[in-house]
């Protein structure tokens, strides 16, 4: 009877982690470059006794024997947002749909072949220095810019050019154009400014192995062969006086926000069934 309620508490737990992960997405549904995430629910592992015996779980008439589910990751869904045109010179927004050898990618970034292999689509991202100097990366092309022309974010880190620098200009924003390849140039003359500034813009070829940092900011733990500088032909284009959308679909969100509640809901009732069985067991059975 007790594995029931262990069963129904680890749902309940499942779901409010998944409540909780589309709440997250709704909250962020006009932050710009914001990508979603998917919580994915998995069986729980295998009792730990049988597990401990080095022995597979014993099946039982309905198959092997489980004791519920847990909300294992909250996978990272990287599809291209839409565009918002600002007309604001420093809002920047990055348009990513890189090949690999010909690959066939569904909407979400993913491609199975015959014999199961996933590749992922890679994605590139603006590239900014933590506090700490480290890098990150962001699609949040929302910039400003300081007193000394540094390109900042909207969070205050330095946007870095290919030269690993922080981008600087001289004088006023207002009269850069920059390229859809991230080069900077003079609205006027159409010339490279000074140094030939560059955005470094940063391709990671599994998206998986980014690490969510909070303020639109990533972190990579992959293998350094995984991560490169954009190259020209790569399908990147960056366009300037436009902002990337969240990815969130809101009208999705809601149906995923409800099943949540009624699957924690049908959770709940079941704990309070047995908390009823137990409670006559104790008080009424026993007494005769």
């Amino acid at each position: 009877m007790l594995r029931g309620l262990y069963t129904a508490a680890s749902g309940m737990i499942a779901e409010q982690r998944r409540h909780d992960s589309v709440t997250n997405n709704i909250a962020n549904l006009n932050t710009p470059g914001y990508k979603a995430t998917n919580s994915v629910n998995r069986a729980f592992p295998e009792m730990l006794l049988s597990a401990m015996g080095g022995s597979e779980s014993q099946d039982g008439p309905v198959g092997k024997l489980n004791t519920g589910v847990f909300a294992e990751e909250n996978l990272l869904g990287l599809m291209q947002g839409d565009m918002t045109e600002t007309d604001r010179s420093q809002d920047l927004a990055l348009v990513s749909d890189i090949l690999v050898n010909g690959t066939t990618f569904d909407a979400s970034g993913k491609s199975v072949d015959a014999n199961g292999n996933v590749t992922y689509q890679p994605q590139a991202f603006f590239t900014v220095q933590d506090a700490n100097g480290d890098r990150r990366y962001t699609r949040n092309g929302s910039f400003r810019t300081t007193a000394d022309g540094t390109l900042i974010s909207s969070d205050g880190l330095p946007v870095l050019g290919t030269n690993g620098q922080p981008i600087r200009v001289p004088g006023s924003w207002d009269n850069v154009a920059v390229s859809s390849d991230g080069s900077l140039l003079d609205k006027t003359t159409g010339a490279a400014l000074a140094g030939n500034p560059k955005l470094l813009l940063t391709r990671v070829d599994n998206p998986n192995d980014l690490i969510r940092e909070g303020d639109g900011l990533f972190r990579y733990e992959g293998a350094p062969q995984g991560i490169a500088q954009v190259q020209n032909g790569e399908r990147v284009e960056v366009r300037q006086g436009y902002l990337e959308r969240s990815n969130v679909d809101s009208s999705q969100s809601m149906v995923d926000l409800m099943s949540a509640l009624r699957a924690y809901e049908a959770n709940q009732k079941v704990v309070q069934f047995y908390d009823k069985s137990l409670d006559k067991a104790v008080n009424e059975v026993g007494k005769v």
